[in-house]
């Protein structure tokens, strides 16, 4: 389901809430709802985290540059790149950083069979949606170095290789298919991004900011979380008795470890030989 991107300083709506008057009684009601729980936690955190590896950056992000004041990659709604400057930022440190405009917003995605990334610009959108399912342009350079986002189709241009940075964890090179790297140019008065670079230096290293819920190992790791989360009663209506201590710490190991349903088994199967002995 398509969400909007969240922003500081915008206001979060309330969702109202529902109770089920059927009772608890059906099995199958537990097992709802902590699977609805790992998926709310996972699809609702809207928060700006830092990509890690390069298998990481998917879904919304902005590219953080090694720039006075902090900047980063924009583009107008006539597909002109620009830098931007950040506002939401912490004392300056780029791994804080948060849009505040959606022109500075990209929507990564892999290109199909490769480990090149492309990245989707807003063009002229201008609400906090998400830009995925939007007509939207592509962030391309040319053989001149100028970067542009103004293609509908993923072409060679329009497909860019993150390399993670050797030297500085949770950063970023980002390289062309002409084997030349997107940098800084402070050159001149004012400060702009080419794909012309021909080595990696400080100039190059970029941080890429996303948003967490995109990221894999994150999103996986709350999933995983939220699927501990299980009461004694939960685990209760889903046996059909009561359970004891030791019981109720095996299923939870077991909901952890990935073998839950066959725990569960083994207890109901345990308790109706109880009853007959």
């Amino acid at each position: 389901m398509v969400k909007p991107l969240a922003f500081k300083g915008d206001k979060k709506s309330k969702k109202r809430k529902y109770r089920d008057n059927e009772g608890t009684n059906d099995s199958s009601n537990a097992l709802v709802t902590t699977d609805q729980v790992a998926t709310a936690t996972s699809e609702e955190d809207d928060s700006w985290v830092s990509a890690e590896v390069a298998s990481d950056i998917t879904g919304p992000i902005i590219f953080a540059l090694p720039t006075t004041p902090p900047t980063c990659i924009a583009c107008d709604a006539n597909g002109k790149v620009f830098t931007s400057e950040i506002e939401n930022i912490v004392e300056g440190d780029l791994g804080t950083a948060e849009p505040h405009d959606v022109r500075q917003v990209w929507v990564a995605n892999r290109v199909a069979g490769t480990e090149y990334v492309s990245f989707k610009g807003h063009h002229g959108s201008q609400d906090y949606m998400l830009i995925i399912n939007l007509d939207t342009r592509y962030l391309g350079c040319d053989k001149f170095g100028i970067l542009s986002a103004t293609r509908e189709a993923i072409s060679a241009e329009e497909s860019l290789l993150p390399i993670a940075s050797a030297s500085t964890p949770s950063t970023f090179d980002i390289q062309t298919q002409r084997d030349k790297f997107l940098a800084v140019s402070e050159d001149t008065k004012t400060t702009e991004v080419r794909g012309d670079a021909e080595t990696i230096s400080f100039n190059t290293t970029f941080r890429i900011r996303m948003q967490a819920r995109f990221k894999p190992r994150l999103k996986a790791s709350k999933e995983s979380k939220a699927r501990e989360k299980i009461s004694r009663k939960e685990l209760e209506e889903v046996v059909g008795r009561r359970l004891g201590d030791d019981e109720v710490k095996r299923l939870k190991k077991a909901r952890r470890e990935g073998d839950y349903h066959e725990a569960i088994l083994d207890v109901r199967v345990k308790g109706k030989h109880d009853k007959m002995a």
